[in-house]
């Protein structure tokens, strides 16, 4: 435990180390894949639907939500966007009719955001191809041992993510 300790602090006890050559290369590779990935699969999106993975990001959280709509302040946190952010996005998406506003019976304040049909007509004409994509850049690459591995260490980030501050 020692050991581990004084791996990642620095001498004065409250300074962390800097990571090694090693540990730098391991997340340059991490975060440009993630990147390539990500790339790769919104490029097939917006080629194979009119949705951007912002715009199905959204409306599949919508999609999943009771009654499929959810206050913006709740919509901002489960896509883990700034609330500015998803109040420019959602202007763009009202004007393609994927989303619309409506004022909440409950709370005057609070606008919920409801996914219309014309949204649930483009999540659902989207999701196949995006679904292709999936299999074909992501699972199709690893073995099933490694998309294990995958969980695992996805699932350590978020634990610490959870518990790091920013």
């Amino acid at each position: 435990m020692r050991q581990l300790l004084e791996r990642h602090m620095g001498e004065a006890g409250g300074e962390r180390r800097r990571p090694t050559g090693d540990e730098l290369r391991i997340w340059r590779n991490f975060i440009e894949t993630a990147e390539r990935l990500r790339t790769r699969m919104a490029r097939r999106m917006q080629r194979e639907s009119i949705l951007s993975p912002a715009d199905y990001q959204v409306l599949l959280a919508l999609h999943e939500a009771d009654g499929q709509r959810l206050r913006s302040s709740v919509l901002a946190e489960v896509c883990d966007w700034e609330r500015s952010r998803l109040s420019h996005h959602l202007r763009r998406m009202e004007s393609k009719d994927l989303v619309t506003r409506e004022g909440n019976a409950k709370d005057l304040r609070a606008a919920e955001i409801v996914l219309t049909e014309t949204g649930a007509a483009e999540l659902r004409r989207g999701a196949a191809p995006h679904l292709q994509a999936i299999s074909e850049l992501f699972v199709d690459a690893l073995t099933a041992d490694e998309l294990a591995s995958v969980e695992t260490l996805t699932a350590a980030l978020r634990r610490h993510l959870d518990t790091a501050g920013d």
